[in-house]
């Protein structure tokens, strides 16, 4: 008997249902951090270029930690007991928060305090990611893996709808640190969620030595007829268009003159846009043919990234930013569930710490090619020069490679 399928059907596990509800709290107080930081950044820099450039650099200190640990973030969520890796993931990360706060607070933040706390937040991101996504087969049947991981994209962005803007409020009334407090006691409803979840399943023992496990991993990455591709788009439009987004207070504050309410607007309208993505995700993954919705989505995101260099207020910047952040998202999202669905239980948190490790690492890594890009040729230029190579690369992955349109 084939079931209905439901846009909420995976929301019937309980255990995922606790973790959904966490982590829907937390991220209310992430997006509201990463618009305050980046008003900071912002506002401190002054002109365009140099707000580009010092976003690049914030971008390249959550890199950095990210493309070195996520290698062994996938061992170890292959390993170790996924809930007990969680715990300390959201407890560090909630901790960095309130240290951006307290030294807000205390008026002694800077550039330098900002780089370093990023690192250390993004160092427990590394291995929060692959753990917590490789979990969710375990906690939902197998047909619901793509509904979950859509739900998932859901949790991260119907925050954005209303937390980059009331970030902007807090700032206006009370400053940055505001936003960090919010976030560093948002944080611990994941720690709360985890507490209250049955003990994960014990990972089988294994022999290999851990550089062995990490290229096992990679291998069958590269080995695959169709995610090879995929990964390929994944880690090219990582470093060229995703970055859009940490560029965004360059664009609305330094270039397009918009206030801080503005820019809680601007970065309001990706995150209503994510949540669209997500609601794609979490309704059409669960169907066949999910490389054409992969394609379609991709080219969403690029050419609403290309049409961002072209805009002459705030007010034609907000649509765009809405399709670039459904595009972003449903593309994000199928690109999870075909590696979930395509990888073996026995590696699959691997491969998603390769995946992680371009989602969140490459990304901020872009953001400083980005700036760098848009320090030599315009911040506009960049816009277009990025969108357009992207929307070239999916477009022939599409045409010429049919083990991609296969999947």
């Amino acid at each position: 008997m084939i079931r209905r399928a439901s846009i909420l059907a995976a929301l019937q596990y309980r255990d995922f249902r606790l973790l959904w509800i966490g982590l829907l709290v937390s991220n209310l107080g992430t997006w509201m951090q990463f618009t305050a930081m980046g008003y900071f950044v912002a506002r401190l820099a002054g002109s365009p270029h140099r707000a580009a450039f010092d976003l690049g650099i914030l971008g390249a200190a959550r890199a950095v930690p990210v493309l070195i640990l996520s290698p062994l973030a996938g061992v170890v969520a292959d390993r170790l007991p996924r809930r007990r890796v969680l715990f300390v993931t959201n407890t560090t990360m909630a901790l960095a928060a309130l240290t951006l706060a307290l030294l807000a607070t205390a008026h002694r933040l800077d550039m330098t305090g900002l780089v370093l706390v990023s690192a250390v937040s993004s160092a427990a991101m590394a291995f929060d990611s692959p753990t917590r996504q490789s979990w969710v087969p375990l906690l939902v049947e197998r047909e619901y893996v793509g509904n979950a991981v859509g739900l998932n994209s859901v949790a991260f962005n119907a925050p954005a709808v209303v937390g980059p803007a009331l970030a902007g409020l807090l700032i206006v009334w009370i400053g940055v640190a505001g936003a960090f407090y919010f976030n560093a006691a948002a944080t611990l409803a994941v720690v709360v969620a985890v507490m209250m979840m049955q003990p994960s399943p014990a990972p089988a023992a294994r022999r290999e030595s851990t550089l062995l496990a990490i290229r096992q991993g990679i291998a069958f990455l590269l080995r695959h007829p169709a995610l090879r591709w995929i990964i390929l788009a994944q880690l090219v439009t990582s470093l060229l268009a995703r970055p859009y987004s940490q560029l965004v207070p360059a664009l609305a504050v330094n270039l397009l003159h918009a206030s801080a309410r503005g820019l809680g607007w601007a970065v309001s309208a990706i995150g209503i846009g994510g949540f669209g993505g997500a609601i794609v995700t979490a309704y059409f993954a669960q169907r066949e043919r999910r490389s054409a919705l992969w394609v379609q989505s991709g080219i969403v995101m690029s050419v609403a990234v290309l049409c961002l260099g072209l805009v002459p207020s705030l007010a034609f910047a907000l649509p765009l930013l809405f399709a670039a952040g459904v595009g972003t998202l449903a593309s994000l999202g199928v690109t999870n569930t075909l590696i979930q669905t395509l990888s073996p239980d026995d590696v699959r948190g691997r491969a998603l710490s390769i995946y992680t490790m371009i989602a969140i690492g490459v990304v901020p890594l872009g953001a400083l090619v980005d700036g760098a890009i848009a320090a030599a040729i315009g911040l506009r230029e960049m816009f277009v020069l990025a969108g357009a190579c992207c929307t070239l690369l999916f477009m022939a992955i599409w045409f010429f490679r049919p083990a991609v349109r296969a999947v």
